[in-house]
């Protein structure tokens, strides 16, 4: 598909991995474990599979709730044996990720261009008020959108329509940004223009379609939309 911003006037944006860097946990495992690049991907992946499983078999939980099960499963399979606390320690850097570059820029130059601009998150409210905090966007955006507003992970359509009745937006006139695959494809599949945020230069899989709009930084977003 072709991105089209004439009828845009509402952008919301993923949070892990769009405006903040997962990969920073690997550090605070460093302190912990020898090997943490694979216990950290192992994190990742698992704490993504839950939600998609979470959706169907009835055990929603808070995202952070769900992060601590997918580290526990994590180190337990790589035989690394943490107590809570150093558990804990490590969990907490969710709330102290490494925020792009780009970020401020980038959302500040669209709400300056007329956009109104929202956080879509899986990640529940108090991990959501610490993102903001930290990439220090809360002057640039209208609010932050959290899954647990209605127990259900993305990509399920119910998130993204829950974002529409809570911006006031039409879901086609809404642009999600993000740079999870199934995020892109979940609000595609909802009816909003979809842009991948590609900051790796990695192949997109299109087993169930392409972006409307791929982007490596947020002032190619802005660009597109002529701000």
């Amino acid at each position: 598909m072709t991105f089209d911003p004439d009828p845009v006037t509402t952008v919301t944006f993923d949070s892990y991995g769009t405006l903040v860097d997962v990969e920073a946990v690997e550090r605070a495992l460093a302190d912990h474990v020898a090997e943490p690049e694979p216990v950290s991907t192992l994190w990742r992946s698992r704490s993504l599979a839950y939600t998609y499983v979470a959706n169907h078999v009835d055990a929603y939980k808070p995202f952070y709730d769900i992060n601590r099960d997918a580290l526990e499963y994590a180190l337990a399979a790589h035989d690394v044996d943490l107590d809570e606390s150093a558990r804990e320690t490590i969990l907490e850097q969710y709330h102290d990720l490494d925020v792009f570059d780009d970020v401020r820029d980038g959302i500040e130059r669209l709400r300056d261009g007329g956009y109104d601009c929202y956080v879509l998150s899986n990640g529940n409210p108090a991990m959501l008020d610490s993102l903001v905090e930290a990439a220090e966007i809360g002057d640039v955006i209208e609010d932050t959108i959290s899954a647990d507003e209605i127990s259900t992970f993305k990509p399920d359509s119910a998130v993204y329509r829950h974002a529409a009745a809570r911006t006031g937006t039409p879901v086609e006139e809404t642009a999600h940004v993000a740079a999870g695959w199934f995020d892109v494809l979940g609000s595609m599949h909802a009816g909003n223009q979809a842009v991948w945020v590609d900051r790796k230069g990695s192949p997109w899989d299109g087993f169930a379609g392409d972006p409307d709009l791929t982007i490596e930084t947020l002032d190619e977003l802005a660009e597109a939309l002529g701000v």
